[in-house]
């Protein structure tokens, strides 16, 4: 691993938004990925306590950059949806700006969710590439939770957010959500070259992340062989 690479995984009720019942609850994670040489940064889904993410980057004298964002949902990135509302990607715009990296098919959502501006949005393809300071990201857009879902792979890590936990996989029950794109990004991911390790959207299981070998060979979505099993086991 690049000696540059400078990477968190925080836990929601734990390590940011410390007593909030809703983050201890949900047992969100966020992520910060930076250059530890030009001191760039960047957030990938904060919520809840915008204010003590940003303090974990000026603890560590790093630069906010941009914010990468999985998918719509507001435990992701703040917002107002199915009658409860958090803080996120808004109260960080008014804090600290920084451009918001999004697919295009979760532009709509993501604007309708937190009210943001199209301006203040950068939409992307499948595969395009974020460079933070020296350290690319590449942006695989993994449909099925939301239709713009995606995931984060840099170096031997991806962050899958809620299309992949290390048990189980996000809904696909949601408004947007496709049971059968869902099979077919978790297909895409299990194909991923090398052996990344998972860093999942939430702490639903004893361990905060594990290779994807691993995953592939004990959660219960990659037992389906094709998509007719798929669809007899999980519809």
């Amino acid at each position: 691993m690049s000696e540059r690479l400078y990477f968190r995984q925080l836990l929601s009720g734990r390590d940011f938004a410390s007593g909030d019942p809703i983050a201890t609850q949900m047992l969100n994670f966020a992520y910060v990925i930076g250059d530890r040489v030009t001191r760039e940064a960047v957030l990938i889904d904060p919520a809840y306590a915008v204010e003590d993410l940003l303090a974990v980057l000026d603890a560590d004298d790093m630069r906010l950059t941009g914010v990468l964002a999985t998918h719509h949902h507001p435990d992701h990135v703040g917002g107002s949806m199915m009658g409860f509302t958090l803080a996120g990607l808004a109260e960080l715009m008014a804090s600290r700006p920084a451009p918001v990296h999004v697919q295009q098919a979760e532009r709509d959502w993501v604007q309708t969710v937190t009210g943001l501006s199209s301006s203040d949005l950068v939409t992307h393809d499948h595969d395009d590439v974020v460079t933070v300071g020296e350290i690319p990201i590449r942006l695989l857009h993994t449909p099925g939770h939301t239709p713009g879902s995606q995931c984060f792979l840099l170096e031997d890590r991806i962050i899958a957010g809620d299309t992949l936990f290390l048990e189980g996989c996000g809904r696909t029950d949601f408004p947007g959500g496709d049971a059968e794109e869902m099979y077919h990004s978790l297909r895409a991911l299990a194909d991923l070259p090398g052996d990344p390790v998972v860093y999942p959207g939430h702490q639903y299981s004893a361990e905060p992340s594990a290779p994807l070998s691993t995953v592939r060979d004990t959660n219960f979505v990659y037992r389906p062989r094709s998509l007719e099993e798929w669809r007899t086991l999980f519809g």
